[in-house]
């Protein structure tokens, strides 16, 4: 008798719990190591997100999610990438037809490390790609790692700091043309989702 209500306590409750809070993401990134090791330092379950690092340019990184959501359930689709030196006509086809498949999109213009400094300070003149690097290093106290495995970790404290900057960033433009308003991010969108499910 003690065995069953010790079944009952401990499994049905959980079942429940984990239909009604905890939805399936599935995050395409366009960096192969850069952004999937961020995201994988997350302190939500495992099961609650897939990460694929693709190497691949924003237009076909959208055509990759859709093959993955047509494979698999997820609640959530997220496409990952920058503007980098991709044409304009591939970073806006690449939004547009992440929007039309009812994915969401967190790019960076001009290079996901913007979502990086916004942990320090608020960034809104254009810098070259290669200025991030050095301005990160600056701003850690030692030389910035591009595929760290640990950076989520030093930086998780200033999150909340980074998600104001982000949001203070995009709000700055008006209206909003991604391809042109750089800096600006909206990764923060995708780390304020990813907050909801954490344990």
């Amino acid at each position: 008798m003690a065995k069953k209500t010790r079944n009952s306590r401990g499994y049905s409750p959980r079942r429940v719990n984990t239909r009604e809070i905890r939805p399936r993401f599935l995050i395409v990134c366009e960096g192969e190591k850069t952004e999937p090791n961020y995201f994988k330092g997350f302190r939500v379950p495992k099961l609650v997100i897939d990460i694929q690092g693709l190497g691949e340019n924003p237009s076909n990184l959208v055509q990759s999610a859709k093959r993955f959501k047509d494979q698999e359930e997820y609640d959530q689709v997220w496409c990952v990438f920058d503007r980098d030196d991709w044409t304009e006509e591939d970073f806006n086809n690449a939004i547009h037809s992440a929007r039309s498949h009812n994915f969401k999109v967190a790019y960076s213009n001009e290079a996901f490390e913007l979502w990086y400094v916004l942990h320090f300070e608020f960034l809104n003149t254009g810098i070259p790609r290669s200025a991030y690097l050095a301005k990160l290093t600056s701003l850690l106290g030692q030389k910035y790692q591009k595929n760290s495995l640990t950076i989520y970790d030093e930086l998780s404290e200033k999150q909340l700091f980074a998600i104001n900057n982000a949001k203070r960033l995009i709000q700055m433009y008006e209206p909003q043309n991604p391809v042109k308003d750089n800096p600006s991010t909206t990764v923060h969108l995708l780390v304020q989702e990813l907050n909801k499910f954490a344990v």
